[in-house]
């Protein structure tokens, strides 16, 4: 998709920048994602001259399992018809390969849409509202102070190869999980995670066998998890987990799907992914600029699941960014930026804080969440009601005292485990400063208790002196020693 798709619309004329006319854009969006379309659409429908940057062509691919929740659903914009590739009534859970078992559903649980033709389709809305969009272009930086910045209302971004940058009024960085434009802002990432996928085209015996259903399995290594989403005549394979053991991340992945018996069929794209989880002082804004979506680092920490985070806050960027753009001052700008922050942390924050507390205790004992999920019904009814957007994690322990029971509960006692944890390796660190120091003392003991042979008497003098320092030294260590030996115990 390029620019001419708007070429007709007189309406996204930007205004004109008299000293040097030039355009100048109320919103300039970065990222043709599902951030970056919904925020597009959100200033476009506004009535605001919207230009949406894009360093691909589209459509485009997206390592992404395309499950489509309740959440991401009701952010859609009005009348948008989800191009979906089935619908999801059964999830099969397993641990680790083992202990399956189906749950079912008599209604929708979530759908599931091929990311090419999902993005592409939120961006020809945006077009349809009034956005212009470029592809092929990549943005190098944003100024918002220089000679390339007439005005200090004004932002300037700058285009690789091209020597005149864009001019905007408000910027929105939705460039995904490596945004140069949250590099700007500082966003700040406190979890990181790496997701492997493979696209694996299947006969039609084999698509047939996943038709309306989904895997989860609760994967080895701690945090992990891997799924199988079906697509018509393709499935999608992933898994994830905390990055820093890729290779055996991508064993997880080949025993998955070794498992699943899909190893024979040859996968028809293969790619990683990592995702970034914001930490909660992580700014959102700076100056005339927001960043939203991956961008931002918004997803749910858990699930790490990103497109519901993706839409929301892509929709509220682009609402705040309208009213950053008619601040005629830097205090009216800082204050619509502000206001952005507010909303998004009162919402997908609150989300975001249950989903990190859940991350934790499942990293622990991924067999309580298995056997919650198939066993116990009341915890599978939540999860059907999550997915598809009749509650959230925030609102489940906010109105249920049992879940907020067990959260605050998992939560002391990880507290307490994280304790013992720091004492007693501070006693080991106690005890071995106590093993040098008596190794110390006993060298010292050695050397003044047998000098060498002709020394001179000042040197026994020495001797015997270091003896007693280290002697000291040695009866300190075996005394802090004993102490940290009796606090272990």
């Amino acid at each position: 998709m390029s620019s001419e798709n708007a070429a007709g619309n007189e309406d996204a004329e930007p205004t004109v920048d008299r000293a040097q006319d030039r355009p100048v854009w109320d919103v300039v969006v970065v990222g043709a994602g599902p951030a970056g379309a919904s925020a597009a659409y959100a200033a476009a429908v506004a009535g605001r001259k919207v230009l949406l940057l894009e360093k691909a062509e589209l459509p485009r691919y997206k390592t992404c399992g395309g499950g489509i929740i309740g959440p991401s659903r009701d952010a859609l914009p009005p009348g948008f018809d989800l191009p979906l590739r089935d619908r999801v009534h059964a999830v099969t859970f397993t641990l680790n390969g083992k202990l399956s078992r189906t749950r079912r559903s008599r209604t929708m649980l979530f759908g599931l849409v091929n990311r090419p033709e999902f993005d592409n389709a939120l961006v020809e809305s945006a077009v349809k509202a009034g956005a212009e969009v470029r592809t092929g272009v990549t943005v190098s930086r944003v100024e918002q102070h220089g000679p390339a910045v007439p005005d200090r209302r004004t932002v300037a971004v700058v285009l690789s190869g091209e020597d005149e940058p864009v001019l905007a009024r408000a910027v929105v960085g939705a460039d995904g999980s490596a945004s140069r434009i949250g590099a700007h802002v500082g966003v700040k990432a406190e979890q990181v995670d790496l997701g492997l996928e493979a696209e694996i085209p299947v006969p039609d015996s084999v698509a047939e066998d996943w038709a309306g259903r989904v895997l989860v399995d609760w994967g080895p290594l701690p945090g992990s998890y891997g799924w199988v989403f079906p697509k018509g005549d393709t499935l999608t394979v992933g898994v994830i987990a905390a990055r820093g053991d890729g290779a055996a991340t991508k064993r997880y992945l080949d025993d998955f799907i070794g498992r699943l018996g899909l190893a024979g069929f040859e996968p028809r794209i293969s790619s990683g992914h990592l995702t970034r989880c914001r930490a909660d002082d992580s700014p959102l804004s700076r100056g005339r600029v927001l960043v939203c979506g991956d961008a931002a680092g918004l997803l749910e920490p858990w699930t790490r699941e990103g497109i519901s985070f993706a839409l929301r806050s892509g929709r509220l960027a682009g609402e705040w960014a309208v009213r950053i753009a008619e601040a005629h001052d830097a205090v009216d700008a800082r204050r619509q930026a502000l206001n952005y922050a507010f909303a998004v942390k009162a919402g997908l924050g609150v989300e975001m804080g249950v989903g990190r507390r859940l991350l934790r205790i499942y990293a622990r004992r991924p067999g309580l969440f298995h056997a919650a999920l198939t066993g116990f019904r009341p915890a599978w009814n939540v999860f059907a009601r999550f997915t598809r957007g009749a509650t959230s994690l925030a609102e489940v322990v906010r109105v249920h005292p049992v879940a907020r029971r067990a959260l605050d509960a998992f939560d002391r006692r990880e507290a307490e485990r994280e304790g013992r944890e720091g004492r007693e390796t501070g006693n080991a660190e106690r005890g071995a400063d106590a093993e040098n120091g008596s190794r110390d003392g006993a060298v010292g003991a050695a050397a003044g208790a047998a000098p060498q042979k002709g020394a001179r008497a000042d040197r026994r003098s020495e001797g015997e002196s270091g003896g007693r320092t280290g002697g000291e030294s040695g009866d300190n260590g075996e005394s802090d020693g004993g102490t940290a030996t009796r606090r272990s115990a």
